[in-house]
């Protein structure tokens, strides 16, 4: 039986999942803000690009108004984490009494954000490595499969027959917070610098400097996670770090591609983050302080 998903978001990961729940045959709709990404969804569907060039369309039904897709029994919450709140919002009128909203969203506070406006029954946790560049309106490139990973709940059902029906490497854990934490610790060591430096994330390792700053990153951050009593998916932070800038050496961080449009970052959702919890725990955070504040006066309406 094919299920009904609700999208909210358009950009790119948002864009790629559409394609691949849509070919699969599952009816998404998509929910946003962005006009033009909406207005290329409506006239063109959801686009995706291969790595032969070869362009896909796939049919999605995309609006702006919540009340258009009300009674949503599933949704993904796709958006960037400044974006949370006004999904929450529009939660609150599309998602069904009974419906689940599921975060995969990068950084920490998206799930305690979401569960203010719809309570904590119909909001769970997740966490995706998969990658993807928005090329255009409505039009994606996939960026590497990666893991799902979603938190146990007994109204997962729909949404994980979906996912697996549309060939994504799936995994449900017990508890999500220690693959949030380890994500936290890479975002935190390569975004910021990244979008700093305007480089790749495999050009960080070649800068001694550059590097050192990374391991600083990664320290910190998972000094806090543990005085957060989180175990980490691994034991050296550092080491974890720089295996990713080394697989992921040719792409350009999230929030690189953001300065770089001169859009919103993540980063009080990343940096901000880290930096807002080790203040509590009196733990002293230097490097994630000074990359928060450099990253937010880099984009003027961040």
């Amino acid at each position: 039986m094919k299920n009904d998903i609700l999208l909210v978001g358009t950009g790119a990961l948002a864009t790629l999942f559409a394609t691949r729940l849509s070919e699969a045959g599952h009816s998404v709709s998509m929910l946003g803000t962005w006009k033009k990404g909406l207005a290329e969804l409506q006239q063109h569907g959801a686009r995706i690009v291969d790595a032969n060039g070869n362009e896909r369309a796939y049919p999605v039904y995309a609006t702006d108004d919540p009340r258009e897709v009300r009674g949503a029994k599933v949704a993904l919450v796709l958006v960037k984490s400044w974006q949370t709140e006004r999904a929450a919002r529009q939660l609150k009128e599309s998602l069904a009494s009974d419906g689940l909203a599921v975060t995969l969203q990068n950084g920490i506070g998206n799930k305690e954000t979401l569960i203010r406006d719809l309570g904590t029954a119909r909001v769970s946790l997740g966490i995706t490595t998969t990658g993807a560049t928005l090329l255009g309106p409505g039009l994606v490139r996939a960026g590497g499969d990666g893991v799902i990973s979603l938190e146990q709940n007994q109204a997962l059902g729909p949404l994980e027959a979906a996912l697996r029906s549309s060939n994504f490497n799936l995994q449900i854990v017990d508890n999500a917070q220690s693959l949030i934490w380890g994500k936290l610790v890479i975002n935190a060591a390569i975004n910021p610098l990244t979008a700093l430096l305007q480089v790749s994330n495999g050009e960080l390792l070649s800068r001694p400097n550059v590097r050192k700053m990374m391991a600083a990153l990664a320290r910190e951050t998972a000094e806090v996670a543990a005085a957060e009593h989180v175990h980490l998916p691994f034991s050296n932070p550092v080491s974890a770090v720089e295996d990713v800038a080394r697989k992921t050496a040719s792409n350009h961080s999230s929030m690189f591609q953001d300065v770089r449009r001169g859009a919103p970052t993540e980063i009080d959702a990343i940096c901000g983050a880290v930096t807002r919890r080790a203040a509590a725990h009196g733990i002293s955070v230097p490097y994630n302080r000074a990359c928060w504040q450099l990253v937010r006066g880099v984009v003027s309406n961040n």
